[in-house]
């Protein structure tokens, strides 16, 4: 049985990939093209892939495949009514890093909030050094505790965010990007009242039909001044023009660790807000802590064992 990689890069250089070995041979490759795929895929009777695309092309040029394994959560880079058609299995792994994007969550929240860059260079600058008393209150900034915490998207990530937010003593509020979305411990708000009312507002949510460009400019004008926004969703969920023109207008404190193209571009409007100090972006981390990878890839090689007691290649 053969087994094949396709974009190993994006678990790290410190994950052990090599206990795949135990199902038979085993192909890594770091990094893998689209014109790559099909060829690297034609006899492989098990395909592991983090973003790679796996579509009708390259399942039709690899007979041998019946195990499509998702080093991820979301699907949507493998057309799976084709690869359902063709009797292929496709598996992912789920819950795998709700408590490391919980905590890049709040990372990029204090990191806004307190005013970080400002009073590490502050300090490094040596200009504490120099000024004679034992403070600095130049930035002033806020208590989470009494301020309210609109979620957009409560589901499991959201949950947990809440939970966490409330143990600072933050109230919690939530939009359900499906609508269907009635959780009985948190009060469900309109998109519009949530963001006009809220302190700070994260998103939790898939980006589909229901959430593409759903922060755009009229809907970002409605945020008041000094709110913090928070994307640890998926990027095209807020419309990054429209924010950069909000940005310029509003004194609005934003942490992004999705962008709508990834790896964020040379020339993206992103680099262009007036006020740098006021956003930071990470390189879509918040699921890559060191035990949420390592989870991921124990839940990968589950999925491999419980396909092969089902089944005999």
């Amino acid at each position: 049985m053969k087994l094949v990689f396709l974009d190993a890069a994006t678990l790290g250089k410190d994950m052990n990939l090599e206990l795949f070995k135990a199902f038979g041979e085993l192909e890594i490759y770091q990094t893998t093209s689209l014109e790559e795929t099909p060829v690297r895929c034609k006899n492989a009777d098990i395909v592991i892939t983090n973003k790679v695309i796996i579509d009708k092309r390259v399942i039709d040029a690899s007979p041998s495949l019946k195990l499509i394994c998702v080093a991820a959560t979301g699907m949507n880079n493998v057309d799976l009514d084709y690869a359902a058609a063709k009797g292929i299995e496709v598996k992912n792994v789920a819950g795998y890093s709700t408590h490391s994007v919980v905590q890049h969550t709040f990372s990029l929240l204090f990191y806004l909030m307190e005013k970080m860059p400002y009073y590490d260079k502050y300090v490094k600058s040596k200009k504490w050094s120099n000024s004679g008393i034992f403070t600095c209150i130049d930035r002033p900034f806020h208590e989470l505790r009494s301020k309210q915490w609109g979620i957009i998207g409560l589901g499991t990530i959201g949950k947990e965010v809440a939970k966490v937010a409330e143990a600072f003593g933050a109230s919690v509020v939530y939009f359900s990007t499906s609508g269907k979305n009635d959780d009985r411990f948190y009060p469900r708000m309109e998109l519009d009242t949530l963001l006009s009312t809220s302190n700070i507002i994260s998103i939790h949510a898939p980006l589909n039909d229901n959430t593409k460009n759903l922060l755009d400019f009229s809907r970002l004008q409605k945020i008041q001044s000094g709110t913090i926004l928070l994307n640890l969703g998926r990027g095209g969920i807020v419309n990054e023009r429209d924010l950069v023109h909000i940005m310029d207008d509003k004194e609005i404190y934003v942490g992004l660790d999705v962008t709508e193209k990834e790896p964020l571009p040379e020339d993206s409007i992103l680099f262009e807000v007036s006020k740098p100090e006021n956003i930071v972006i990470t390189p879509h981390i918040a699921w890559t802590s060191i035990e949420a990878r390592e989870k991921l890839i124990e839940g990968i090689f589950n999925n491999i064992a419980v396909f092969l007691k089902k089944h005999t290649i």
